[in-house]
């Protein structure tokens, strides 16, 4: 959302400008130069123009507002406030059996947008090989769809991304400490028991491959207190799951 002098809002599909450190011109960071696809959004998009108020956040630091200075045809210059905090996350870890990079793509932006911050995603049986071997999974292009799901939703804070590729070494040496106090759940198509509604307290959830998780897996995980729970007859896609869950349980 931006406004002009007047106070007119005007909408715009990017609701947070993301600014980084690089960014600012000067010591006291109150200074921004802006250019390439930030600029052209707020130039073309949002059709901004001097003394103009956008809403912007310092990536793993605070948000708040920056006024249009000057406009060029290649910079656009920003007066910075950020004395706001950006918004409370989600009380929720989230593991996944790796899917196809796209599909992890729309998960990591999913689930950014919902306020998670510890993503781990894990082997399994029914993981396609293949995947582990993907150079998407390394560099800059996991950032980028954090930070899509960082301007779409308004906050600053990234999550914590972590891969484990042996499902049997991290059910047993790390899944415990992750739990820790939290209710541990994995969407299991086969679970006598429905996925409870609006949890309180922090909660581990666990999701699958989209044929779930091998018996002698949901077994391994049962072991280690996770329930196995239901969503219904319907096999979603991964990226589906994560947003229908996280809304169901949360």
């Amino acid at each position: 959302m931006i406004h002009n002098a007047a106070g007119q809002d005007n909408s715009t599909y990017m609701n947070l400008i993301l600014l980084f450190p690089s960014d600012f011109t000067d010591a006291s960071m109150s200074l921004v130069r802006l250019s390439g696809h930030r600029r052209e959004h707020a130039v073309s998009v949002c059709n901004v123009e001097v003394g103009f108020t956008l809403k912007v956040g310092l990536i793993n630091g605070n948000m708040g507002t920056a006024v249009v200075l000057e406009i060029t045809d290649t910079v656009l210059d920003l007066q910075v406030t950020l004395d706001e905090h950006p918004p409370t996350s989600l009380p929720l870890t989230l593991i996944c059996a790796l899917p196809r990079p796209k599909s992890l793509f729309k998960c990591i932006e999913v689930a950014t947008v919902m306020g998670v911050k510890t993503m781990y995603f894990i082997n399994s049986y029914r993981v396609e090989k293949n995947y582990w071997g993907s150079q998407r999974l390394e560099g800059s292009e996991l950032k980028h769809h954090m930070i899509i799901g960082l301007e779409q939703s308004r906050d600053t804070i990234l999550p914590k991304l972590e891969f484990r590729r042996r499902f049997k070494p991290f059910v047993e040496d790390e899944l415990s400490a992750i739990i820790n106090d939290s209710r541990a759940l994995v969407a299991h198509p086969y679970a006598a028991q429905p996925c409870p509604y609006h949890c309180t307290g922090p909660i581990t959830l666990i999701i699958g491959p989209e044929g779930g998780f091998i018996p002698y897996e949901i077994e391994m995980l049962q072991k280690q207190d996770v329930e196995a729970v239901s969503f219904g007859a319907r096999i979603l896609r991964v990226e589906h799951a994560v947003a229908a869950l996280i809304g169901r349980i949360l």
